[in-house]
């Protein structure tokens, strides 16, 4: 059996269509795994589709995520900021090209 975590209102999708879905609800552990599962498979999809509305998926179970770990908005800005400070961003393309195997 397959499972797989499915926007909200899916299941009320899938019952308007005429079917009956079968769900159940992820506790909090698992729905951490199962969000970070969600993200993996956007990101595989935008690598593929290279489509900007896997972007929005992406967002949306990163909000999902930071929001059950009750992360603070301010303080990932702020780690944001200075890993951005620090290292800088990805808007200049930089490549960076090694001899050695990666592990």
């Amino acid at each position: 059996m397959k499972e797989k975590l499915v926007r909200d209102k899916i299941p009320d999708i899938i019952r308007e269509n005429g079917e009956t879905p079968n769900v159940r609800i992820a506790g909090p552990d698992e729905l951490d795994v199962l969000l970070r599962e969600k993200i993996v498979e956007e990101a595989n999809e935008f690598l593929f589709s290279g489509d900007t509305e896997e972007l929005v998926d992406i967002q949306e179970a990163i909000d999902a995520l930071l929001e059950l770990r009750k992360a603070d908005p301010a303080l990932i800005e702020i780690v944001r900021h200075s890993k951005l400070l620090a290292r800088g961003g990805f808007t200049k393309g930089y490549v960076l090209i090694s001899d050695m195997e990666e592990e």
